[in-house]
């Protein structure tokens, strides 16, 4: 009898070792940031933008491992102001973690990349949409889920050339993100067949909407700004949005505004709704309690593209994962209609990009007629023939 109350004793034991799934740690590198100042009376301060998303990506992970007997576990790290990625790349590295969602400025995500230990990692550039990454700057331990100014200005460009509005009135602002901006723009116009009939860059100060009188005096500075010879659409190069949304509706000409403001291309918007969008919105904002933005999808489609790869491969190997998302055969769902994957010459996922605006999705590009022999998709951005990324 005791014999036997022992064997149990042992096997009671042992069962939750026996029973315990393999479990894959994956890492979250973000940095603190200081949230800018509301622009609006309804806009909300975002402090948490792209680690909301990876939260929900791992929790999408771990609902789908359940069926397959695996586990997925995050392990978050916010960098302080002018705190370097390397220690945190190191911690990550004696953990075992071989992937990283980097919701990183690109130099800083540049840092991490050839911090020791990166190189037996993928990081998964959620954030910096510079295309100096996906060209000159391109690491081979790096793929992108946000999509690239290319990407972007490219997507913008398609709608309006579809709905003819060839002649662009260029609006750049000072930082340098905003001239990143206009250069992606301008390349969009040379690729597609627009014409910018005038190129300005914005060199006012706006008055404070806000202030009792701001309306007046806005309502007095932007025609002056904006009178121009003729054009079909304002494009706005403001990044930084300083000015952008000041223009709508007070422009010296009836046109619309598009750019970063106005008419948008994004990879993500709180509107989209379609192709099963909805539930996703839903579940986000149940978690965070605000809509999804564009650095949360990112940060979520790089946690999903891990999940959907062991899946698939009924494996948590990391070497086996790694080489199957960079492989023809991988495929993920984004509730964009599409299939997405990453582009084998600079590592960027390729994806719809949907054209809104503040309250409605208005269409989503490749637009109809832009045609391209691997597929549409790679229309948008920097194509294999253009690219100077050498791994």
């Amino acid at each position: 009898m005791k014999i036997a109350l022992a064997f149990l004793m042992v096997l009671a034991l042992a069962a939750p070792t026996l029973a315990e799934p393999p479990t894959m740690v994956i890492g979250y590198l973000g940095e603190q940031l200081k949230s800018p100042l509301p622009l609006g009376p309804l806009d909300e301060a975002v402090t948490d933008e792209g680690l909301q998303g990876a939260r929900l990506g791992i929790a999408d992970d771990a609902s789908t491992g359940r069926f397959l007997g695996q586990q997925f576990r995050l392990r978050e790290k916010i960098l302080k102001p002018g705190e370097a990625p390397a220690e945190a790349v190191k911690e990550f590295a004696a953990a075992d973690i071989s992937f990283v969602v980097a919701d990183l400025d690109a130099d800083r995500l540049l840092q991490a990349s050839a911090a020791p230990g990166a190189e037996r990692m993928t990081l998964f550039n959620s954030r910096a949409p510079d295309d100096r990454l996906r060209q000159d700057d391109c690491r081979g331990n790096v793929l992108h889920t946000i999509p690239s100014r290319a990407m972007l200005a490219d997507a913008l460009a398609q709608y309006l050339i579809w709905k003819r509005w060839q002649h662009w009135f260029l609006l750049v602002g000072p930082h340098p993100g905003d001239q990143a901006m206009a250069a992606a723009f301008r390349r969009a116009a040379a690729r597609f067949g627009a014409e910018i009939t005038t190129d300005q860059p914005w060199t006012f100060r706006p008055a404070n909407g806000r202030a009792d009188t701001g309306h007046v005096t806005l309502q007095t500075e932007i025609p002056a700004v904006t009178q121009v010879s003729d054009y079909d659409v304002l494009v706005v190069a403001d990044e930084a949005d300083e000015f952008g949304a000041y223009l709508e509706q007070r422009t010296a000409l009836p046109r619309i505004v598009a750019g970063t403001q106005g008419l948008v291309a994004t990879g993500w918007s709180p509107v989209s709704e379609e192709w099963g969008a909805t539930q996703l919105q839903d579940r986000f904002h149940r978690q965070a309690g605000r809509w999804m933005l564009p650095s949360d999808y990112a940060a979520w489609l790089a946690m999903r593209s891990i999940g959907e790869a062991a899946t698939r491969l009924h494996s948590l190997d990391p070497a086996a994962i790694g080489q199957y998302i960079r492989g023809e055969a991988f495929l993920l769902a984004g509730f964009k209609g599409q299939g997405l994957s990453f582009r084998a010459w600079d590592g960027q996922m390729r994806q719809p990009i949907l054209i809104a605006g503040p309250r409605l999705l208005v269409s989503s590009s490749p637009q109809p007629g832009f045609l391209h022999q691997r597929t549409p998709l790679d229309t948008l951005g920097i194509d294999l023939e253009e690219s100077t990324c050498r791994f």
